[in-house]
């Protein structure tokens, strides 16, 4: 049986999510992987194996597009098969300074536009990635303005809710 994957292989397969979706740009939907171990999905699909990192413990496979519905109900309707080692999901957010979040509304409806209108709002993309042992890792790209660059931003800490939501998804 092959060793399970380490912390530090979580990293790196959420940083890979991460890259692979900022290839695309901008603006996208929220996208769902699987994460397979990489030994499990040539034995079941050799013709992959030009096509992915074989040395990699795992390797993410993207999903068919989530429906548009509320996202936490949407991961709470997901069960992976056993195969499945753990699970990654990218989205687009608003963030605010702290100081911001003290005055917004509490209903979604109007957090989600007074969030959008914030003069001190920042887009980002971030990625939450876990596996079934509950490790957690997580990858936060704030989008530069103007000539700003891109900042990167990583701990297993920055979506503890969405995390859980992931953890959910891989119940037995």
């Amino acid at each position: 049986m092959p060793t399970p994957p380490a912390p530090a292989d979580l990293l790196t397969v959420t940083r890979e999510v991460e890259d692979f979706v900022s290839t695309a740009g901008w603006d996208q939907a929220p996208q769902l992987f699987a994460l397979v171990p990489t030994a499990d999905l040539l034995e079941r699909q050799p013709e992959l194996a030009d096509q992915v990192d074989q040395t990699a413990p795992l390797t993410p496979v993207a999903q068919e597009a989530l429906p548009d519905a509320d996202l936490a109900e949407s991961l709470a309707a997901i069960m992976w098969p056993e195969v499945v080692r753990g699970c990654a999901l990218a989205q687009e957010i608003v963030v605010l300074p702290p100081e911001a979040e003290a005055a917004l509304p509490t209903d979604t409806e109007t957090l989600r536009r007074a969030a959008a209108e914030h003069p001190q709002r920042r887009e980002a993309r971030l990625v939450a990635a876990v596996l079934r042992d509950g490790s957690a890792a997580c990858v936060l790209r704030l989008r530069g303005g103007g000539t700003d660059e891109d900042e990167l931003l990583e701990s297993p800490d920055l979506a503890p809710n969405l995390t859980q939501a992931l953890l959910a998804t891989l119940r037995p």
